[in-house]
C-alpha cells in the first residue's frame, strides 16, 4: 500500500517537472521576442507633445504679371499642384484688355520648408535657404492659423535663420543636449516635405561630427528627409530638438536614408547673436590648410596624423603677424586638441574677435607656442532679393526659353559626380534662376525624364508642357534638389 501511493507521488512529481519545464522552453522561446516588443519605439506622445511647435514656411516672390492663363490652363496647373500636395499660386488677374501687357507686380510661390518655435511670442527657427529671396514669409501654425513674418536675421555659412510673427502663447520646443545624443538612438522629423504640412518620419542616428560644411559638425541620419522638410526639428525620445534638418544625400531628388541636420548647440549659438544683432561675427585667422596624411605625420615625426596642415599663410593676416609659416601644422588651438583640419576653421570661427588665442605648431620636429589675435570674418550681406542680370541666355531654343544655358558633361566630370548623364547649367536666368538653378548645377532629369546628354535634354523640354510647371532634378556637389520651373512667369 506504502508503494503504491508512493509511485503516484512520484507519477505526479515526475507531470509537474515535465510541465514546468516545457513552460519554461516555451517561455525562454518567447522572451526576446517579447522583449524586442518592449524596446520598440512609440513616437505619439512626442508627437502630442512637439507637433504643435512646427510649422509650415512658405515664401513669395514678386513678379512683373505677363498676362494670365486661360480658364482651362489655370484648371490645369491647380490640379497639379493639388495632386502633389503643392501650394496653389494665386492666379494672375485678367486684363480687360488682352492685348495689353499687365505692368502691376504680382506675388508668386518660391518655395516651401519648415520650422519650429523656440520661444513663446513668435520666434522661429529655420533654414537660411528656405527664405533666401523671399520678399514675403508666411507661417502657418498647426491650427491653420497663417501669419506674415518678420525675418530676423540669416546666417548662411551656418543654414540658420530667424523669423518673427506677430503672436503669443505658443508653444515653445525644448532644447536638448546634443552631447548625450549617440549614435543608434531613435530620433523623429516633423516638416512638410513637399509642401504636406505635419508629416512624421523617425529612424536612427547614423553618424555625428560628419564633416559636410566649414563650420558644422553634421548630425546624419537615415530619418526620411525630402524637399520641404528642411528648416524642421530633429527630435529624440525625451522630446527635445537636437538638430534642425538641413541637407539630404540624394542622386534621384528624393529621400536615400541618409540626411543630416544641424546640432541644436551650434543653432542656438548662432540663433543668439541672429537675436542680438541680426548677423553672426566669426573669426579669422588667415590660412589656407589641409588635411594631415598618415605619411605626412610619419615623415615629419609627428607620429599621429592629426592637425591641420598650413599650406599658405595670408600676407598681412593675424596669422603672419604671430610668426605662423608655411608648412606648420597647428595641433592644438586655445589649449583644444585640433584632431582633424576642419575642426580649426570651427574652432576659429567660433572665437570672438579681437581674443588673444594660444596655437600650438609643429615645426621642424618640434612643438612651438604662438599668440594669434582673432580678425572677423567678412560677414553675409543682409537678406534681400537679388537684382536679375539683363543676361541674354545662348544655346538651344528650348533651354532659352527656361532661362538656362547648358552644356555637355565631361567625362571627367561624370567620373567626379559618379553620374551616368546629365548637362551642366552654364547660365541660369528668368525662369530658372527664381526656381533656385544656378551656374554649375548638373540637371539630371526633366519632366521625369532621364537626361544622359544635350540632345535628350532639348526633345526632354520641348516635350514638356510650357502651361505647366516643369520639374527638374539638380545635382549640386554631392547633394540633389528639385527645382519647379514655372515658364512665363
Amino acid at each position: 500500500m506504502m508503494i503504491q501511493i508512493g509511485f503516484k507521488k512520484l507519477r505526479s512529481w515526475v507531470f509537474a517537472s515535465t510541465l514546468v519545464f516545457v513552460v519554461s522552453v516555451i517561455s525562454a522561446a518567447l522572451t526576446p521576442a517579447l522583449a524586442q516588443t518592449r524596446t520598440l519605439p512609440d513616437f505619439t506622445d512626442l508627437v502630442e507633445q512637439v507637433g504643435p511647435s512646427v510649422v509650415n514656411i512658405r515664401t513669395l516672390e514678386k513678379v512683373a504679371a505677363r498676362g494670365g492663363l486661360d480658364g482651362h490652363g489655370q484648371d490645369e496647373m491647380f490640379e497639379f499642384f493639388r495632386r502633389f500636395g503643392l501650394p496653389i499660386p494665386n492666379a494672375p488677374r485678367q486684363s480687360p484688355h488682352p492685348r495689353q501687357p499687365q505692368q502691376q507686380e504680382e506675388e508668386q510661390p518660391r518655395g516651401v520648408g519648415s520650422g519650429f518655435v523656440l520661444s513663446a511670442d513668435g520666434l522661429i527657427m529655420t533654414n537660411a535657404h528656405v527664405i533666401d529671396g523671399a520678399d514675403e514669409v508666411l507661417v502657418t501654425l498647426t491650427d491653420k492659423r497663417e501669419f506674415k513674418a518678420k525675418i530676423v536675421g540669416s546666417d548662411k555659412r551656418s543654414d540658420i535663420a530667424l523669423v518673427k510673427i506677430e503672436v503669443s502663447g505658443l508653444p515653445a520646443v525644448k532644447v536638448g543636449d546634443v552631447s548625450r545624443l549617440k549614435v543608434g538612438e531613435w530620433v523623429m522629423a516633423i516638416g512638410s516635405p513637399f509642401g504636406l504640412d505635419n508629416t512624421v518620419t523617425a529612424g536612427i542616428v547614423s553618424a555625428k561630427q560628419r564633416d559636410t560644411g566649414d563650420y558644422l559638425p553634421f548630425i546624419q541620419t537615415d530619418v526620411a528627409i525630402n524637399p520641404g522638410n528642411s528648416g524642421g526639428p530633429l527630435i529624440n525620445m525625451r522630446g527635445e530638438v537636437v538638430g534642425v534638418n538641413s541637407q539630404i544625400y540624394s542622386r534621384s531628388g528624393g529621400s536615400m536614408g541618409i540626411s543630416f541636420a544641424i546640432p541644436m548647440d551650434e543653432a542656438v549659438r548662432v540663433s543668439e547673436q541672429l537675436r542680438a544683432t541680426g548677423r553672426v561675427s566669426r573669426g579669422r585667422i588667415g590660412v589656407q590648410i589641409d588635411q594631415v596624411s598618415k605619411e605626412v605625420a610619419e615623415s615629419i615625426g609627428l607620429g599621429k596624423a592629426q592637425g591641420a596642415l598650413v599650406r599658405a599663410v595670408e600676407p598681412g593676416s593675424p596669422a603672419e603677424k604671430a610668426g605662423v609659416e608655411a608648412g606648420d601644422i597647428i595641433t592644438k588651438f586655445d589649449g583644444k586638441l585640433v584632431d582633424k583640419s576642419s575642426d580649426l576653421p570651427r574652432m576659429v570661427g567660433g572665437t570672438k574677435p579681437g581674443t588673444h588665442s594660444s596655437l600650438t605648431v609643429f615645426r621642424r620636429g618640434g612643438a612651438k607656442e604662438l599668440v594669434v589675435t582673432i580678425a572677423e570674418i567678412d560677414s553675409d550681406k543682409p537678406v534681400k532679393k537679388a537684382v536679375e542680370k539683363e543676361v541674354k541666355p545662348k544655346g538651344s531654343s528650348a533651354g532659352q526659353a527656361l532661362g538656362l544655358t547648358v552644356s555637355e558633361l565631361t567625362d571627367e566630370i561624370k567620373k567626379e559626380l559618379k553620374v551616368k548623364g546629365g548637362v551642366r547649367v552654364d547660365a541660369s536666368v528668368d525662369a530658372a534662376a527664381r526656381a533656385g538653378i544656378r551656374e554649375g548645377d548638373v540637371i539630371l532629369t526633366v519632366a521625369n525624364a532621364e537626361i544622359g546628354n544635350l540632345k535628350d535634354f532639348e526633345l526632354a523640354v520641348t516635350k514638356s508642357d510650357r502651361n505647366k510647371p516643369i520639374a527638374m532634378v539638380v545635382r549640386r556637389g554631392e547633394m540633389a534638389q528639385i527645382a519647379v520651373i514655372r515658364p512665363g512667369h
